[in-house]
């Protein structure tokens, strides 16, 4: 059975918007190890629609980053949403109608791999509400923001147990949370 693993490059504040304004300075061997491994346990991305136009739209084009690009774009992706008609990105499966069933069916269906997400701030607080997250995975940046999209706006409380920690080079904290069920 698959796990859903959400992760986060989020600042000291919580701030988890437009990380391609403030994470760079902190990006380093380490850190691409982590994001590595995660990458490379995805059975396939599920992600929130705003995240999937904005995906969709960059990758498709990048020219930046072609081996990348490739990864991205020939993934097996799932995009929760009720209000997308079609999914035209390659390889992406729409998950509509009643999410919470679909999600737990697919995790059942799924095996080699987990489903992986990175962003969709959105969909990870609906996940964690509705009992389907499986595992937070925090990049904390050493970094206040100020402003910006946090991660947990207006949430109810949620127990979490830290499952692993580790502390990269440039002060960067690799927090693993998982649900406590008390």
């Amino acid at each position: 059975m698959a796990k859903i693993i959400s992760s986060f490059f989020i600042s000291v504040d919580g701030v988890v918007e437009a990380p391609d304004q403030w994470h760079f300075p902190y990006w380093n061997d380490e850190m691409g190890a982590a994001v590595e491994a995660g990458l490379s346990s995805a059975a396939g991305l599920l992600m929130g629609r705003k995240l999937y136009d904005e995906w969709s739209d960059y990758w498709t084009t990048a020219d930046a980053d072609p081996e990348l690009a490739a990864t991205f774009n020939e993934a097996r992706k799932f995009v929760v949403s009720n209000s997308l008609e079609k999914a035209e990105w390659q390889n992406t499966t729409l998950i509509n109608g009643d999410v919470a069933a679909r999600l737990r069916e697919l995790k059942e269906q799924i095996t080699g791999g987990d489903l992986q997400m990175s962003g969709s701030a959105t969909t990870v607080r609906w996940l964690l509400a509705n009992g389907l997250l499986d595992e937070l995975n925090l990049l904390v940046h050493p970094i206040v923001v100020g402003s910006g999209q946090r991660l947990f706006e207006d949430t109810p409380t949620h127990p979490l147990k830290l499952a692993s920690s580790e502390t990269f080079a440039t002060g960067v904290l690799n927090l693993t949370y998982v649900p406590d069920a008390g």
